[in-house]
């Protein structure tokens, strides 16, 4: 029995969620993201929503120079080093905290990003990519990843359209954008292995049909996957 003037033990908040979305550029993931962030928040869940590579001052500077055309000739490994320093970055300064706090936290890419664009685009191998993240990402990993899959062709097509329209208001961010049909097929193969091989986290989306029928798709997998479970503890 607590002594009189004892001040009750504060319950510790419980450990949020970490949800993230992948796919090709042009596939759609931003306004799924934000669609589903509002239907949580509709839910009383409190929730944070990030990108990468970016999400902090220092993350959006890496972010700068990875996407801007100009930057043509970064070397794959240098690429591939900058997105796992602003990954880093935004661990430590939004991912981590939110998710202590009991906050749910919804990324634009992670680290199955560099693993299919670095590891498969760039053909640098996923043990490289999966050797930097045990090393730099404190072995953190999504609650549950949703695999936005489209074809290649309408989501580069999408993806290059949306820079064009958008060049005067944003950044020239379209470095990616320029490559090849071949590297983005191998990007979204490597996309779909890591499907493959962690069923019990990556759930594949078909993101080809319009918004308004992917978007109850994606809430009733978070709600099976995630909320009904949270309900029943």
């Amino acid at each position: 029995m607590m002594a009189r003037g004892q001040s009750p033990v504060a319950k510790a908040k419980m450990r949020g969620k970490f949800i993230t979305f992948e796919g090709l550029d042009g596939c759609g993931k931003s306004t799924q993201l934000e669609k589903l962030a509002a239907v949580l928040r509709v839910r009383g869940i409190d929730v944070v929503t990030t990108r990468e590579p970016g999400g902090t001052i220092i993350g959006e500077r890496i972010r700068a120079v990875l996407l801007d055309s100009r930057t043509a000739g970064l070397d794959p490994h240098a690429e591939m080093a900058l997105m796992f320093a602003a990954r880093a970055q935004l661990i430590a300064e939004v991912i981590g905290p939110a998710l202590q706090d009991g906050q749910w936290v919804l990324c634009d890419r992670f680290t199955d990003s560099t693993e299919a664009y670095q590891g498969g685009g760039r053909q640098l191998g996923s043990d490289a990519v999966l050797q930097l993240h045990r090393s730099l990402c404190r072995g953190l990993w999504p609650d549950l990843t949703l695999l936005m899959d489209s074809d290649v062709s309408s989501s580069v097509s999408r993806a290059r359209r949306r820079n064009l329209t958008t060049a005067e208001e944003m950044p020239n961010e379209n470095r990616f954008e320029k490559e090849s049909y071949a590297f983005f097929t191998r990007v979204r193969d490597a996309f779909l292995e890591i499907a493959r091989r962690e069923p019990q986290r990556v759930v594949l989306v078909d993101a080809r049909p319009k918004l308004e029928i992917v978007h109850p798709q994606i809430v009733r997998v978070v709600f099976e996957r995630l909320i009904a479970k949270r309900v029943r503890i």
